[in-house]
């Protein structure tokens, strides 16, 4: 099945580990000073668009939500604190998704491997160090910048034929981005996903 590819794009969240309680924990520490409501509409939100950035999300708090304007430096100073959060809730190996990592332990050696997440990139590039998992990928990458230019600039960037990668993620943000891309794309952990892309992954166990 995945004979046809020499390069595999990870979304992080929910594909390589389980961070969902985390992310609800970071904002809600992080909007604590909001109405408890207000809030929930952000998580909510945030549930609905797994692979958006928190710069994306916090905007959206404060625009849609409050409905008052906000500018970048305020944008930051609640991304900063979210991101210092997760670094401390999610260095826990024991949060990583085990069939996900067994499988890149086992493959990364027959693909290029690449993460592309919503999440914030230094943030990423310091949990993938303290999980011992960034030696089996050749980038990583997160936000500010959208996924859809992550993307991009890394089919560019890394002379990368589209025909020849997959994009493996949870989210719509995920296969948007592939689409947008013209990419494969195959979901995983969310079943919503399941009539999308190439192929929906019941376990990475039978993906060949």
């Amino acid at each position: 099945m995945l004979h046809k590819y020499k390069y595999i794009l990870w979304d992080f969240d929910g594909v390589i580990i389980n961070s969902d309680s985390a992310r609800i924990e970071g904002f809600v520490d992080a909007l604590n000073a909001f109405p408890k409501e207000q809030v929930d509409q952000l998580l909510e939100f945030h549930r609905q668009n797994g692979g958006l950035s928190r710069y994306v999300k916090f905007r959206y708090f404060f625009e849609k939500i409050r409905n008052e304007a906000v500018d970048d430096k305020t944008i930051l100073k609640y991304a900063k604190t979210f991101s210092s959060l997760m670094k401390n809730l999610l260095k826990d190996k024991k949060l990583l998704i085990n069939q996900t990592v067994e499988f890149i332990e086992s493959n990364y050696e027959k693909f290029e491997m690449h993460i592309v997440s919503g999440s914030d990139g230094n943030e990423l590039k310091f949990l993938s160090k303290a999980l011992e998992i960034d030696n089996y990928f050749k980038s990583i990458s997160g936000s500010p910048t959208p996924k859809n230019d992550l993307v991009k600039d890394l089919l560019e960037n890394h002379n990368v034929k589209a025909k020849e990668c997959l994009l493996i993620g949870d989210s719509i943000n995920d296969l948007e981005a592939a689409e947008i891309n013209h990419i494969d794309f195959m979901g995983f952990n969310n079943s919503a996903l399941k009539n999308n892309g190439v192929h929906y992954i019941e376990s990475f166990k039978k993906i060949f």
